[in-house]
């Protein structure tokens, strides 16, 4: 027993077990430091022992290994864990853009089921499942008591079939149901829209894919708007956005900014804490940035966000963000089987720990909830399309106004469209609208971001952030590759598993 345990500390883990009468004559070997630790091994072989001699039914070995393993791992922290072979291969599959589920991204709080965040286009945001939600029931059947990964189990099933999810919300008053049918999860990890002359880039996680489909996308806006002399901003949307690679974090933050420190990361040995820089260059070419956030905006969302928001490069808006500030490296223990392993904290430039405190907006701006349409509404609703506003204009006989070209005209007239189409968008999404408004506000200003950065600089760099000996890396070059599970262990910042 203590042979195989003392192999899987190791790395390997054998396919026998010895019993634990083979304990004493290796504690004697060890020194007397070493006999608490074996003493512990012993209880916990014995205890191995009992269960498989007397427990009602009958269990594999295999199965009661893992969920040792497992239980020790997640008793560190919520981002720990073992994962399975069937976990490994799952999370392999999504740091690569398809998987199978309801597209939510999922946590534990006090032996609830909390939603970090919905997934864009998914049936799970589709349904209208919201970032703070809580799941209580899956099919009528409680998830108290259950470990996260029994949860999630519940939740999986064939692709086509239906789930019923029972939500607790804040703001309601009583839970309630959602049905909702499992599909193939096709992350689109970066889309663009244009409103008026911002350019809207949404992240919606960040995969391998990520940086190189910002830049494409970023770059086809551009050439649309006929140019960077057209665009008067950019909105980098991270709302509901869970986390994931470190270095796609990394790459995004470096696309922004010319210099200075983006992260660093600091380990519980100081050799191992690590500082990224930026390169010079930046895709949008100086122009003023508000970056979107929320409840659901974690781990890598709140490095790209605390990076640009410390170098004064972008205006951040929207709620407190989620407060992941830890990174998890993965690393194969078998061909199959991995750990998930909480390795460090990661440090904005300034020097800010955002775990379990999140990042506050520079403007906070909530989001109002959807309301649900009812009798009482439709009564309130109006009863004609009939206009009864009044302005010069509309009187009778009044004077035409000949102090202006057609071309003049024409371009007030397209000012007040657009305008207008500002406003239509606040029924959509108010906190998008809120950020447009910001930069038409700067662009009509001819705000200079690079101005205000040398008028007003970042705060310092906290003093030894990466911890005395820790390298300052550039940031790295986006086509090299990953540090990832391929290729031994790699860096995450994500939250929770996908469903």
């Amino acid at each position: 027993m203590n042979k195989y345990l003392m192999a899987g500390i190791g790395g390997l883990m054998a396919g026998t077990l010895l019993t634990t009468h083979f304990a004493g004559p290796l504690i004697a070997q060890e020194s007397s430091r070493n006999e608490p630790l074996y003493e512990q091994l012993d209880l916990f072989g014995n205890v191995f022992e009992r269960i498989r001699a007397d427990y009602v039914e009958e269990v594999e070995a295999r199965t009661l290994i893992e969920a040792a393993i497992n239980g020790m791992l997640t008793s560190l922290d919520p981002h720990s864990a073992f994962l399975s072979a069937s976990d490994y291969a799952d999370m392999q599959t999504q740091t690569r853009g398809s998987f199978g589920g309801l597209g939510i991204e999922v946590g534990q709080e006090e032996g609830l089921v909390r939603v970090i965040s919905p997934i864009d286009d998914t049936p799970a945001a589709q349904a209208g499942v919201m970032a703070g939600d809580f799941i209580t029931h899956v099919d009528g059947e409680s998830l108290m008591g259950l470990s996260l990964d029994q949860a999630v189990a519940l939740m999986r099933g064939p692709v086509g079939s239906d789930i019923t999810i029972t939500i607790l919300r804040e703001g309601e008053t009583e839970p309630f149901d959602l049905t909702i049918t499992r599909d193939t999860i096709r992350l689109t990890v970066v889309r663009t829209r244009i409103e008026n002359d911002t350019i809207v880039l949404r992240i919606s996680t960040f995969n391998d894919e990520t940086m190189s489909a910002l830049e494409r996308e970023l770059n086809a806006a551009i050439e649309e708007l006929g140019g960077m002399d057209n665009v008067n901003g950019f909105v980098l949307d991270l709302r509901n956005n869970p986390g994931g690679l470190l270095d796609q974090a990394i790459y995004v933050s470096d696309a922004f900014l010319d210099q200075g420190e983006i992260v660093s990361t600091r380990g519980r040995v100081s050799d191992d804490s690590e500082r990224w820089n930026a390169r010079p260059g930046d895709l949008a070419e100086g122009k003023p940035i508000v970056v979107l956030i929320n409840g659901g905006s974690a781990s890598a969302s709140e490095i790209v966000t605390g990076a640009l928001q410390d170098h004064r490069r972008a205006i951040v808006v929207g709620e407190k963000s989620f407060g992941k500030g830890s990174v998890q490296t993965v690393m194969p223990v078998t061909s199959e089987t991995a750990i998930r392993l909480t390795t460090a904290r990661y440090y904005t430039p300034s020097g800010r720990s955002i775990q379990a405190l999140g990042i506050n907006p520079d403007i906070i701006v909530t989001q109002p909830r959807p309301r649900p349409a009812s009798a009482e509404e439709d009564e309130e609703s109006p009863r004609t399309q009939s206009s009864f506003s009044r302005s010069e204009a509309e009187l009778r006989g009044a004077l035409n106004n000949d102090a202006y070209s057609e071309d003049q005209r024409r371009q007030l007239e397209q000012e007040a469209a657009e305008v207008e189409a500002t406003a239509r968008l606040r029924e959509e999404d108010y906190q998008l609208a809120y950020a447009i408004d910001i930069l038409k506000g700067l662009a009509a200003m001819n705000y200079d971001p690079a101005q205000a950065r040398a008028g007003e600089p970042p705060a310092e760099t906290e003093e030894g952030s990466g911890q005395p000996g820790a390298p300052d890396a550039p940031a790295p070059e986006s086509g090299d590759d990953a540090e990832d599970a391929d290729n031994g262990a790699g860096a995450e910042a994500t939250p929770a598993p996908a469903q």
